[in-house]
């Protein structure tokens, strides 16, 4: 029998997130195989999973802890190509730990001699550099903010999704409430913590499509750009951070760094939890660019992005988001195959945040449906003719 401690979140006033977990404080680098195997169903089962008190943990142990979620890979989750990682919209985002270059350091503000890293200025990541329309000064002086960019974990170039990220929190900026808007004609907000991570499930997100659009996801794969986040930089996002306005800025092929086809990633848009059996809408929706559906590819760029916009939006309505409010040593631990997340807030320069993240490639895709339970589970879905 496992001994930890492990008990559901309770969803704040108003939420109805079905989703989450915490975990009391242990020795996570100390887990024997039957407390780790409590852990790995806790995250298959609850998403986001919440340790507490983990300040102690080294760069080391979070990539061993990470690790043991899929024992046979050991490359971060976008490789290691600095150079190219310099040429995509992920360059201020990431910088390795030089002893454990599988972890990364990211945050806000100013940092000297932290785990081999001399001097260093983070920057948190900040819609005014990637969305399309950002809020005005004044609008962030008031402390509205946006969701920067909803998205899952994964390089989605010759590199397979990592199945799990750790997020450990060494320091934490001062708590201040702020407003998140949606500025999409909904009057949609949400009031989350300064510098909050947020979650969705995409086992909701799949539940809530209507049964044509179930079965339209369990038939339909998406094709990712090669380099998708070097053919993206010049692109520009929703006001919601989910997914791309169509201007005509990406990349064209010629100015991609080398790239193979065979390397190019096509993915189901739906993905099966090995323990549940559930199914969830997981795509990167900035980095979509076509929908290949029983065999047939869409090509054009705006009708992919508009058909995945209208599958994912529901599933970032305020009631469904878990804005985790961070404290200093929490780690978090979440299902990369079962949820999407974004960073939120808009942090001043004394605003200082210190985490490091891990998440490996793994060496195997996202477990999909399979034709037989695709065909079977879409027409049971399909209402009977009257």
């Amino acid at each position: 029998m496992t001994n930890l401690q492990i008990r559901p979140l309770e969803p704040p006033p108003g939420s109805s997130v079905d989703f989450g977990a915490e975990i009391a404080p242990c020795d996570l680098a100390g887990l024997n195989d039957e407390d780790f195997e409590a852990l790995s169903r806790a995250v298959l089962t609850y998403h986001v999973v919440v340790i507490r008190g983990q300040d102690r943990l080294t760069p080391r142990q979070q990539y061993e802890l990470t690790r043991r979620f899929d024992p046979t890979v050991q490359t971060y989750g976008h490789g290691h190509d600095k150079d190219l990682l310099k040429k995509s919209v992920l360059v201020q985002d990431l910088l390795s730990i030089p002893e454990v270059p599988q972890v990364q350091l990211i945050g806000n503000g100013e940092v000297e001699n932290h785990q081999g890293v001399a001097r260093a200025t983070l920057k948190h990541p900040s819609h005014q550099t990637f969305h399309h329309q950002p809020l005005s000064a004044e609008q962030e002086q008031l402390d509205f903010t946006r969701f920067y960019r909803w998205h899952i974990d994964a390089a989605l170039y010759k590199l397979q999704p990592p199945k799990v990220t750790t997020l450990l929190a060494l320091q934490v900026p001062e708590s201040r409430p702020q407003t998140v808007l949606y500025d999409d004609g909904s009057g949609d907000t949400l009031s989350v913590p300064l510098a909050a991570t947020a979650f969705v499930s995409g086992s909701r997100a799949f539940r809530d499509l209507t049964p044509e659009q179930q079965h339209f996801a369990l038939r339909t794969q998406v094709r990712y750009a090669p380099h998708p986040y070097v053919w993206i930089k010049r692109a520009r996002a929703h006001a919601t951070g989910l997914g791309l306005v169509s201007e005509g800025k990406e990349l064209p092929r010629a100015e991609l760094p080398p790239y193979r086809e065979d390397e190019i990633l096509s993915l189901p848009l739906v993905w099966v939890n090995p323990l549940t059996g559930e199914h969830a809408l997981q795509a990167h929706a900035c980095c979509v660019e076509q929908l290949i559906t029983d065999g047939v590819a869409l090509t054009d760029l705006d009708a992919c992005r508009r058909i995945i916009y209208e599958l994912m939006r529901p599933g970032i309505a305020p009631t469904k988001v878990y804005a985790h409010p961070w404290r200093p040593g929490d780690l978090v631990i979440f299902n990369n195959h079962g949820v999407w997340h974004s960073v939120v807030g808009a942090l001043r320069v004394e605003d200082r945040r210190v985490y490091h993240q891990c998440n490996l490639a793994s060496n195997q895709p996202p477990l999909g449906p399979t034709v037989v339970s695709a065909q079977s589970r879409a027409a049971s879905l399909i209402p009977s003719a009257m």
